[in-house]
C-alpha cells in the first residue's frame, strides 16, 4: 500500500455515464478515498453507510469523501440511488481496476477492489492509509483522527 508521505497518485474516473472527477481538481478540500469491492455486498453496503452518514462530520474537518470500485457507473448510480448516497461514488471499471493497482488496493484473484481508506490532503500528499480485510468494516475513527490532526477546528 502507498505510504503517508507519499504524492497521491493523479487519476480521473467516471461518476455517471457522462461526468468525470480528477483528483487534482479537487483543490480546496482534502479527500477521502474509499475504495471496495462491490457495491451491493453487505460489508461495503455497511461501510458506505456509515460514511454517507458521517459526511457532515468530514465536511466540518473540509474533506471529500470518494468511494471507489470496480463496479460500472449505472450500478454505482442504482446503488447510490437505493441507499441515499450522499457522495460520488467513482467509478474503476476500464481498465478495470487501474486506480485500485495504483494505489496497490486490487485483488487481482478476486477482480476487485480492496477495502482501503486514503487520506489526501490539499496539497495531494497521502496522510494516511489502511487496508482492512475485505470481511471487515474499518469504521471511520482512523481516519477521521488523522483528519482532526491536520485540520483542527
Amino acid at each position: 500500500m502507498l505510504q503517508p508521505g507519499t504524492k497521491a497518485p493523479d487519476f480521473t474516473l467516471p461518476v455517471t455515464p457522462d461526468q468525470s472527477l480528477q483528483l487534482s481538481s479537487i483543490t480546496d478540500s482534502h479527500k477521502v478515498l474509499l475504495f471496495y469491492p462491490a457495491d451491493w455486498s453487505p460489508v461495503c453496503g455497511d461501510e458506505i453507510a456509515l460514511f454517507n452518514q458521517a459526511k457532515s462530520i468530514f465536511e466540518r474537518y473540509n474533506a471529500q469523501l470518494l468511494g471507489i470500485s470496480v463496479d460500472n457507473t449505472w450500478c454505482h448510480i442504482a446503488y447510490a440511488k437505493a441507499n441515499n448516497i450522499h457522495f460520488p461514488l467513482l467509478a474503476d471499471f476500464q481498465p478495470k481496476g487501474a486506480v485500485s493497482k495504483l494505489y496497490d488496493a486490487y485483488h487481482d484473484k478476486e477482480g476487485t477492489s480492496q477495502r482501503a481508506l486514503y487520506l489526501i490532503d490539499k496539497n495531494g500528499i497521502i496522510q494516511y492509509a489502511h487496508i482492512s480485510p475485505d470481511a471487515i468494516n474499518p469504521g471511520a475513527d482512523g481516519v477521521l483522527e488523522k483528519l482532526k490532526e491536520i485540520e483542527p477546528r
